[in-house]
C-alpha cells in the first residue's frame, strides 16, 4: 500500500526478536502430552515446526508488512483476500479460541498452586479435585479480568517477567535436573533406544500428538514487528529460524526430561510437570524447592493470562467499532477498556469451567478443551495461509517490505502450501479421541468438538446477517479494505498512512493505492 523508508525509528536486533518469539510461543503445560511418546516425541516437534511453526512465522511477516498501519490483524489479512465475512470469521475464531484456552491454562495454574504444599500426596489429590480446580480457575480469571479493567499499562511488564521466570527459567532447570539425575546414576524411565520415527500403523499414536500444533500457535504475532527490524529481508527469517530452533529445543529437551523421571504409563496431562519436578528434587534431597518451582510456574500462567484476557478481545473490539458488532460490545469504561466484551468473555469462561461436572476427570476436561481450541485456531490459520497465496495475485503490485522469495510466487506456494496442508492434517486428526486418556463417553467428546466448531463458525455469519449501519461507531478510524474505493474510504486510508508516517518518522514514496 505505502512504500516506506524508515529514517530514524528504533530498530529491533535479531537477538531481541528471537527472545520475543520464544517467550510468546513457549509454554511448558503441554510437555506431558508428548512425553508419552518417548524418543519419538522429538519427531512430532520437528515435524510440526517444519510444517507449521516456520510457515506461520514467515507468512504472517509478509502479511503484516503489507498492511503496517491498517488495523485488524487476521481480519485485515483474510478480509483483503476473501472479503469481510471470512475476515470476520478469522478474527472471531482467534478471540473465541483464546476464550476457550483460558480454562485449560488456568487448570495448569491451579495444579501448580496445589503443589505449593509439602505433602505431595495430598497435593496430588487436591490437584485432581474438581471443586478446587473450578474455584481456583474462576477466582484467578475474574481477578485478572478486574485488573484488566483498570488498564494495561503495567500488565506488559508483568507478562515479560512472568514469561522468563515462569517458563524459560523452569524449562532450563528441568533439563539441568534431568542431566544431574542421569549423572548421579538415576534410572531413566525413558527407553532412549526406542525408534525416533513413530509407529504410523497405530493410529492412536498420531491422534494425541495433533495438539502439538497449538504449542507453536501465536508466532504470527511477531509479524507485527517486521517493519521494526533492521534489514528485515535478512534478519527477520534469521530470527524466525533461530527462535524456532530454541523453541523446539526447549520442547524436546523438556519432554525428554519428564520422560526420564516419569514412566509413560504414569503420565498425567495436568499434573506430570509438577510431579516431574517433585521427583527430581526428592531424589536430590531438595524437596523444599518444589513449592518455589510451583509458585514460579503459577506466576508464569497468571502473567500470561493477564495479557491474554484483554489482548484478543481488544482486536475484535476494534473490528466491532467498524460496524461488525452491535453497540453493546463497543462499550468501554473510563479507562477505555472494552468492558462488555470482557464480561461476555468471562461468562463463557465460567460456563466452560462448569463443564467439569460432566467430564469424568480433570485430565479429560483439559484434553477436550485443548482439542476444541486447536480446531478453532487451525480454521483461522487455514484462512490465513490461503489468503497469503491469493493476495500474491489479487494485490500483486502492492509493496512488500518483507517478501517470501525475492522473485515469483513459487516459494510462497511452497511455504504457504505446506502450512495449509499441515494445518489441515492437524485439523482432521484433532477430531479423534485419544485412547491414552479416559474420556468416558465418546458421545460427549464428539458432541463438544463437532457442536463447538459448528456453533462458533456459524455465529459470526449470523451476527453479520443482522448487521445494521447504526453499528458503526462514528469515532472509529478503522481503515477500509483496499477494494472499498469510495472517497470516504480513501480519505481514511490516507489519514491512517499519514498518522503512521508521523508516528514512525518515515517518508512515503508511493501514496496509498486504490
Amino acid at each position: 500500500m505505502a512504500n516506506t523508508n524508515v529514517k530514524s525509528a528504533v530498530k529491533l536486533g535479531v537477538f531481541t526478536l528471537v527472545i520475543m518469539n520464544v517467550v510468546a510461543v513457549v509454554s511448558l503445560r503441554g510437555l506431558p502430552a508428548e512425553a508419552e511418546y518417548g524418543v519419538s516425541s522429538a519427531f512430532y516437534y520437528l515435524f510440526a515446526a517444519l510444517v507449521f511453526l516456520i510457515p506461520v512465522s514467515l507468512v504472517a511477516a509478509e502479511l503484516a508488512a503489507m498492511f503496517p498501519y491498517q488495523q485488524g490483524g487476521m481480519f485485515r489479512w483474510i478480509g483483503e483476500a476473501f472479503g469481510q465475512k471470512l475476515g470476520f470469521l478469522g478474527i472471531w475464531l482467534q478471540w473465541v479460541e483464546s476464550t476457550i484456552w483460558f480454562p485449560t491454562v488456568l487448570t495448569f495454574g491451579a495444579v501448580s498452586l496445589a503443589f505449593i504444599g509439602m505433602d505431595h500426596v495430598a497435593d496430588s489429590h487436591l490437584a485432581s479435585n474438581k471443586i478446587y480446580t473450578i474455584v481456583v480457575v474462576l477466582a484467578i480469571y475474574w481477578i485478572a479480568t478486574l485488573i484488566s479493567m483498570k488498564g494495561l499499562g503495567w500488565v506488559g511488564k508483568v507478562s515479560k517477567i512472568g514469561g522468563i521466570v515462569g517458563t524459560v527459567i523452569p524449562a532450563c532447570i528441568l533439563v539441568i535436573l534431568a542431566i544431574i539425575y542421569l549423572c548421579m546414576g538415576g534410572t531413566p524411565q525413558m527407553d532412549f533406544h526406542g525408534d525416533f520415527f513413530p509407529d504410523f500403523s497405530n493410529f492412536d499414536n498420531v491422534v494425541l500428538a495433533a495438539s502439538i500444533f497449538l504449542f507453536y500457535a501465536g508466532m504470527e504475532m511477531s509479524g507485527i514487528h517486521v517493519r521494526d527490524v533492521a534489514n528485515p529481508t535478512v534478519n527477520y527469517p534469521k530470527a524466525v529460524f533461530v527462535g524456532a530452533i530454541i523453541t523446539v529445543l526447549i520442547f524436546v529437551l523438556g519432554t525428554y526430561a519428564l520422560g526420564v523421571i516419569i514412566p509413560a504409563k504414569d503420565i498425567n496431562l495436568v499434573q506430570s510437570l509438577l510431579v516431574g519436578f517433585d521427583n527430581y528434587l526428592q531424589f536430590m534431597h531438595l524437596n523444599w524447592l518444589t513449592p518455589v518451582i510451583a509458585i514460579a510456574l503459577a506466576f508464569g500462567v497468571l502473567a500470561g493470562v493477564l495479557t491474554w484476557v484483554a489482548g484478543p478481545s481488544k482486536g475484535i473490539f476494534a473490528v466491532g467499532q467498524a460496524g461488525y458488532l452491535p453497540p453493546f460490545f463497543q462499550k468501554t469504561n473510563k479507562s477505555g477498556v472494552q468492558k462488555n466484551i470482557l464480561y461476555v468473555q468471562g461468562g463463557a469462561v465460567t460456563f466452560l469451567a462448569l463443564l467439569f461436572v460432566v467430564m469424568p476427570s480433570v485430565e479429560s476436561f483439559y484434553q477436550i478443551l485443548s482439542q476444541l481450541t486447536v480446531l478453532l485456531y487451525l480454521i483461522a490459520y487455514l484462512l490465513m495461509f490461503a489468503a497469503a497465496i491469493y493476495l500474491r495475485y489479487r494485490m500483486k503490485t502492492t509493496k512488500r517490505p518483507f517478501r517470501i522469495g525475492s522473485k515469483g510466487n513459487g516459494l510462497m506456494w511452497i511455504v504457504g502450501g505446506v502450512g495449509f496442508l499441515g494445518s489441515l492434517l492437524a485439523f482432521v486428526l484433532s477430531f479423534f479421541p485419544p485412547d491414552q486418556i479416559p474420556m468416558g463417553s465418546t458421545t460427549v467428546w464428539y458432541a463438544v468438538l463437532f457442536g463447538g466448531v459448528f456453533i462458533f463458525v456459524v455465529a459470526p455469519f449470523i451476527i453479520l446477517h443482522f448487521r445494521k449501519p447504526s453499528w458503526v461507531d462514528p469515532k472509529s478510524d478503522f481503515v477500509p479494505f483496499h477494494w472499498q474505493t469510495d472517497s470516504e474510504s480513501q480519505a481514511k486510508l490516507a489519514a491512517a498512512a499519514k498518522a503512521f508516517e508521523e508516528k514512525n518518522d518515515v517518508t512515503t514514496a508511493d501514496a496509498p493505492a486504490k
